[in-house]
């Protein structure tokens, strides 16, 4: 299943309104299909605004790639680290996940 990715387009602020639709039409016309595309106008008056477009593109192979090898780093780190805690803490493993208590309503 691939996943989609947020892209983010910014236009400057500094163009004639001929150029601002010419842009905003070759943009438009290089969106992927169902991008759902956004436009905003971005920025503040001491650092300057900007127009800018986001949409949804399909996640890239090399990208997809790059998530998988550091999402299993990353789970492989939280795991660590809750084993660490629990051995901190003297509680058991979590190596019976499945097993689990049932829920007492005491009144």
């Amino acid at each position: 299943m691939s996943r989609r990715v947020k892209e983010f387009v910014d236009v400057d602020n500094h163009l004639s309104i001929d150029e601002l639709i010419q842009k905003l039409t070759e943009i438009r016309a290089s969106l992927p299909e169902g991008a759902a595309a956004e436009l905003r106008l971005r920025g503040d008056d001491i650092f300057g605004h900007r127009l800018t477009i986001s949409y949804f593109r399909d996640q890239t192979e090399e990208e997809a790639e790059l998530e998988k090898r550091y999402s299993e780093a990353a789970r492989e780190a939280k795991e660590r680290e809750l084993q660490r805690l629990q051995a901190e803490l003297g509680l058991p493993s979590h190596a019976a996940r499945g097993k689990r208590g049932k829920l007492r309503i005491v009144a």
